[in-house]
């Protein structure tokens, strides 16, 4: 059985033909519809839509092993840090509010119980192109078991390439006070990095190599999804001019012009992940990358929203994590998301400011960056005072890198919305 193209699509959601399997006997046609409880394709945040029946090959109950199978490569906005684990943290600070998660979980209750997808959660915080890239020791791509069943493939990409976090702490937290380095220059070091090519043939390589991993030409149906990044600020609004974020006392300011030119970074960086992207897919006779924007989505819940004044802890219609902020999961799904978070001992060398720079800097990992750059400065300076120290004191969140690294990625709600424009992208391919 050769399977059209939309309907490959379609059976993203309920698959069950895939090549190997597909025969006369094996297969049985049958109209489902998804339990009006399930989030599924072309719904909204609000489960307000009505879900659309489908009418795609079920594996027959004689078959054994899961029907289907994805694969999620790429940084910190696909691991979905900060939205909740159920039991510890692993090193990747994989979330269970991960969009990578939900879209698995859709799957798993379309097709019938946990058992009949196979998930592989290859992201990983601090990421760059060179972990996913193959050949490397901690190499994404080299993770992935090609063997098991793999229909599709979802990366983001190129936060950490292009130097996100430097920007954040030199223009928002000034982690490390004033050795942090100046806004204009972090800036300008973005803006070096977006314009060359490097960046363009790094990823160019990593979708490549996914593609020949799956050996493309033998999966004719398979396809990636790549997401791009949000603007984290509404840049017309005054309120925020006199506000900030920095960590220590009388930190940078969110002035209108640095708001502005953050949003223009992400929305270069969007632009320049979907032209390499436009070239990839060029040299198919049909596009096998598809690069979801869901920028839009984040309208109104962005950082400096008319009448907000930041930080608002307590505002769950951003959808941004604060440095300890909580998530803003649905109360349905908060219970499951109890934390047990990595918390560094006081005496490790990865908050001791004579060694821990060179092994945050390895990881990547905003987290670990953010604390060492906080304990090298509190060690120069010990009368530097924290804005909220009263709060990190009460939480013991001083040796918790999450409680720093999360900042500034999307909560729950975000990864809901990532995943309805997935989705939204995909229906509009059938």
């Amino acid at each position: 059985m050769k399977l059209g193209f939309a309907m490959r699509l379609a059976a993203v959601f309920i698959l069950a033909a895939f090549s190997g399997l597909a025969s006369s006997n094996t297969f049985k046609q049958r109209r489902l519809r998804a339990p009006e409880t399930q989030h599924v394709l072309g719904g909204d945040v609000s489960n307000h839509h009505g879900r659309p029946s489908l009418t795609v090959p079920l594996v027959s109950s004689m078959s054994t092993g899961p029907l289907t199978g994805f694969v999620a490569f790429g940084d910190s906005y696909s691991a979905g840090i900060g939205t909740g684990v159920d039991g510890k943290e692993d090193d990747c600070r994989h979330g269970l509010g991960a969009h990578a998660e939900l879209i698995a979980a859709d799957l798993r209750a379309s097709q019938g119980g946990r058992n009949s997808t196979v998930f592989q959660f290859l992201s990983c915080t601090g990421a760059t192109t060179h972990e996913v890239l193959s050949g490397g020791g901690d190499s994404q791509i080299d993770t992935f078991n090609a063997s098991l069943p793999a229909d599709f493939a979802l990366l983001s990409i190129g936060g950490n390439d292009l130097g996100f976090f430097d920007v954040m702490n030199a223009c928002v937290f000034r982690f490390y006070n004033f050795y942090s380095g100046t806004c204009e220059t972090a800036l300008a070091n973005a803006k070096t990095q977006i314009e060359s090519d490097e960046f363009d043939q790094r990823l160019q390589i990593v979708i490549t190599e996914i593609l020949n991993k799956v050996r493309w030409e033998k999966k004719p149906w398979f396809f990636i999804t790549v997401t791009g990044y949000a603007r984290f600020f509404n840049d017309v609004t005054d309120e925020c001019d006199d506000m900030s974020f920095g960590i220590w006392w009388n930190g940078p300011k969110l002035k209108k012009e640095l708001r502005m030119n953050m949003n223009a970074m992400v929305l270069t960086v969007n632009a320049k992940i979907r032209k390499t992207i436009e070239l990839i897919n060029s040299r198919f006779t049909k596009d096998k990358v598809i690069f979801v924007d869901y920028d839009e989505e984040f309208d109104g819940h962005r950082f400096c929203e008319k009448g907000v004044q930041e930080p608002d802890y307590g505002r769950t219609d951003t959808w941004f994590f604060l440095v300890g902020g909580q998530d803003n999961a649905r109360n349905g799904t908060r219970p499951k998301h109890a934390s047990d978070l990595e918390t560094l001992d006081p005496t490790s060398s990865l908050v001791d400011p004579s060694s821990c720079l060179e092994p945050a800097q390895k990881s990547g990992d905003w987290g670990m960056l953010a604390l060492c750059y906080m304990v090298m400065v509190k060690h120069q300076d010990p009368s530097l005072q924290l804005t909220r120290g009263d709060f990190v004191a009460e939480n013991s969140m001083w040796y918790v890198p999450t409680y720093y690294g999360k900042t500034f990625h999307p909560r729950s709600l975000g990864h809901e919305a990532m995943r309805n424009k997935i989705y939204e992208a995909w229906r509009a391919l059938e």
